[in-house]
């Protein structure tokens, strides 16, 4: 009965989606390719780095991953992304759904509600990634990759919400009517910073710490209710 109630939170006519992490299950491709990477070098990947470079683009990530392990010249931001993506190009096809992406995303479609995803992923990531799961992501009025040339500033920049939320058709939504879906504490601050409301689905792993900046917090996309943003409500079982 609570997706019936009054909404907590303001009614939303419009939202972005994140991908990494959040409708798909890729984050532990990175892990694991870039534990692989640090073990080269004697060293070991952990989760306050991975907080760090979640949601970068890949370019930008690539240097804070570098400069954190101290391996500036010994290991270029470039060498680095060349090794992992040697290596992600053949784990991306394999990826999974997170559980209750596919619902919400059914759901907000067959009531009407306009969806976009915005990804630091470039192009030809994004395609790898959805490569089981192209009918679903069709359902998106229109997808905006980290790549775009509309794209100057990666996340915690607005950039990549703004040119989505413009992307839909007229008229275009008001940012504070604009739910963005996010994993990653660089792309709640990019939901922040581009004035929309945002809701986090951390991993579990994340500290705490870096979850404040949401709107809401939740475990997993399958406690989202949707009436708690105005949107319909899931049918009752």
């Amino acid at each position: 009965m609570a997706d019936l109630a009054t909404p907590k939170y303001k009614c939303i006519t419009h939202v972005i989606f994140d991908m990494d992490g959040l409708l798909l299950d890729t984050e532990k491709f990175y892990t694991v390719v870039q534990e692989r990477i640090l073990e080269g070098y004697g060293k070991h990947f952990d989760w306050s780095l991975k907080s760090k470079m979640i949601g970068m683009k890949a370019s930008e990530a690539a240097q804070v991953f570098v400069k954190e392990t101290g391996l500036e010249g010994i290991l270029t931001p470039e060498e680095f992304l060349r090794q992992r993506e040697d290596m992600l190009q053949y784990m991306f096809p394999e990826c999974e759904l997170m559980p209750g992406a596919e619902r919400l995303i059914r759901h907000l479609h067959e009531h009407g509600v306009p969806m976009a995803l915005g990804t630091s992923s470039h192009r030809r990531h994004y395609e790898l990634k959805t490569t089981k799961h192209k009918d679903l992501f069709s359902l998106m009025h229109h997808v905006v990759v980290g790549d775009d040339p509309e794209i100057k500033q990666g996340k915690p920049s607005p950039d990549i919400f703004l040119v989505a939320a413009k992307k839909f058709e007229e008229p275009i939504p008001q940012v504070e009517k604009v739910l963005i879906l996010e994993d990653a504490p660089t792309g709640v601050a990019a939901a922040r910073n581009a004035g929309m409301s945002v809701v986090m689905v951390p991993d579990p792993n994340l500290d705490s710490s870096l979850c404040q900046g949401a709107d809401q917090v939740l475990n997993s996309l399958v406690d989202f209710i949707p009436g708690d943003w105005g949107l319909p409500p899931y049918a009752e079982k």
